[in-house]
């Protein structure tokens, strides 16, 4: 499976763009819509650069996700998974709680593990609770 404009339009939402380095809330240098892979302070791209380093990302956590789960999903369930992924990290995701009950079948537990996900450290942080909440609604879908 790959991830729809829907999916991709939710990453865009909650990640923004930037064109300049910056940290993030988890103090990784980071650009485009959240990707930190090379990303040094001062760096600068265009918007057209931002699209590649997403696709690029996208195909990292699509690959996660359709690894990670065992059973059949729907295309809702995984621009979710990949969303969150795309946020948390593919390991993170892999080892999760949420795949262990979805791959046993458990929808609405594995639902209830979205807002499980929104701390930085120990702090929750109020958008990555927005965050979420938009993904586990299109999860539900």
């Amino acid at each position: 499976m790959q991830t729809s404009q829907a999916g991709k339009d939710l990453i865009r939402q909650y990640e923004g763009l930037k064109l300049t380095a910056y940290k993030c809330s988890a103090v990784k240098d980071t650009i485009g819509f959240g990707h930190t892979h090379g990303v040094k302070p001062g760096d600068h791209i265009t918007k057209a650069q931002a699209d590649a380093f997403l696709d690029e990302g996208l195909a990292v956590f699509e690959l996660t996700i359709n690894t990670a789960i065992k059973r059949p999903m729907n295309p809702h369930q995984f621009d979710a998974m990949v969303a969150l992924a795309f946020n948390i990290g593919g390991a993170a995701f892999a080892g999760s709680t949420l795949v262990k009950k979805f791959n046993t079948g458990d929808i609405q537990g594995a639902a209830k593990e979205f807002p499980r996900w929104c701390h930085c450290g120990r702090i929750v942080v109020p958008g990555l609770v927005k965050r979420r909440a938009a993904e586990r609604e299109m999860f539900l879908r």
